[in-house]
């Protein structure tokens, strides 16, 4: 019985301690992701617009990734906002961030009037993705395009400047 309560013990602490690494995302309305993307302070933001099923967007992610490593320690943010139907979001979304190992700040946006919030991102978004935003308190711009590291490095250095 002393041994059964040791590895139960021992069970625990373990899978409490692998949860403890694995990111996980906030499910958002627009009217909670407008406020992330209005925020004016001294960081510079770099949100990425994504989903699981984009191709291209899948092929980028790991940039962002490097670039959330890379720039952590120059007030550089990256978020991550998953544009995934809401109905994947406990089966598709969570075991793709968990396979990737995604460590950046991930939103998913349950909000289906894309309508409605996709000009007010930027006036002139289609809607494709991957699309992404840059801002701090000087400087805002969108990008309805793909990255490659470099690009998007050099595209962020600006912001930085």
């Amino acid at each position: 019985m002393k041994y059964l309560v040791t590895v139960v013990m021992l069970m625990l602490f373990v899978s409490c301690k692998d949860s403890a690494k694995e990111n996980t995302f906030k499910e958002v309305d627009f009217s909670q992701l407008e406020l992330v993307l209005n925020k004016q302070d001294n960081k510079t933001y770099v949100v990425n617009f994504w989903a699981t099923w984009c191709a291209p967007c899948v092929k980028e992610l790991p940039y962002f990734e490097k670039l959330n490593k890379d720039y952590k320690d120059k007030n550089v943010e990256v978020i991550l906002v998953s544009l995934d139907f809401p109905k994947h979001f406990d089966t598709k979304l969570k075991t793709f961030i968990k396979e990737n190992q995604l460590q950046s700040q991930l939103y998913a946006l349950n909000d289906m009037d894309s309508n409605t919030w996709i000009p007010k991102v930027d006036k002139d978004w289609s809607g494709a993705i991957p699309a992404t935003l840059i801002f701090n308190s000087k400087k805002r711009a969108f990008y309805e395009q793909p990255f490659e590291y470099n690009q998007l490095q050099d595209t962020l250095n600006q912001f930085l400047n």
